[in-house]
């Protein structure tokens, strides 16, 4: 698929980045409600400017006990807007043979434009809150998930931290506005283990 040119990147944009670059595990929510919520791990792991002509990341969601099995991957553009960030989501063709991406930059490198598949209509758009950025779908509930015959639209919503990742995904019925799948017991919250913070290519980024 064909990139945009490269574009600046703003000083919101970098620090979001590096706030989620990184592996989360919400171990302690886990080990406190263990008949609610399985121990998951989030990985953002930073891509090569040249990947998108901008800042990027490839992500993994896992189970602690399935780590080379990621239920989800995804790569994700950041976009500055003046007043937001916008990230762009795409998925994987054969996502299985980039699994451990994140772990391994071995296989993280074997990743190309080419393998990338946009998740139309389904874009982020975080705003700075002082030490927070506070995300959303973006507008229109057009985000479409099919789930056991039920057309759903996604409500997203995130909070990142420094050293912190909180969400909460789900899907409600694109006619009646019921909730059709999503957690019963609320957020989702992570600590930040480990940082990838170091990797988000600064060298075009205008920070003035």
């Amino acid at each position: 698929m064909q990139m945009n040119n490269s574009l600046p990147a703003s000083c919101d944009l970098i620090t979001l980045a590096q706030w989620m670059a990184g592996d989360f595990s919400n171990q302690k929510q886990c080990f406190d409600r263990p008949q609610d919520f399985a121990h998951i791990h989030v990985f953002f792991r930073p891509l090569p400017w040249d990947f998108f002509g901008g800042v990027g990341l490839y992500s993994e969601q896992v189970y602690d006990y399935a780590m080379w099995s990621p239920y989800r991957q995804g790569l994700h553009r950041l976009v500055d807007q003046g007043n937001h960030i916008y990230i762009e989501n795409y998925g994987l063709k054969d996502a299985y043979l980039y699994a451990g991406a994140a772990r391994e930059q071995s296989i993280l490198q074997t990743i190309t434009p080419a393998c990338l598949e946009r998740r139309q209509n389904c874009s982020m758009v975080f705003t700075r809150d002082g030490e927070m950025f506070r995300g959303a779908v973006e507008p229109g509930n057009n985000c479409l998930i099919e789930k056991n015959g039920c057309q759903t639209y996604l409500v997203s919503s995130v909070e990142v931290t420094a050293h912190t990742w909180v969400s909460l995904d789900e899907g409600l019925d694109i006619n009646t506005h019921q909730k059709i799948w999503g957690s019963e017991f609320g957020a989702l919250r992570f600590d930040k283990i480990a940082s990838f913070a170091d990797e988000v290519p600064m060298l075009k980024a205008s920070v003035s």
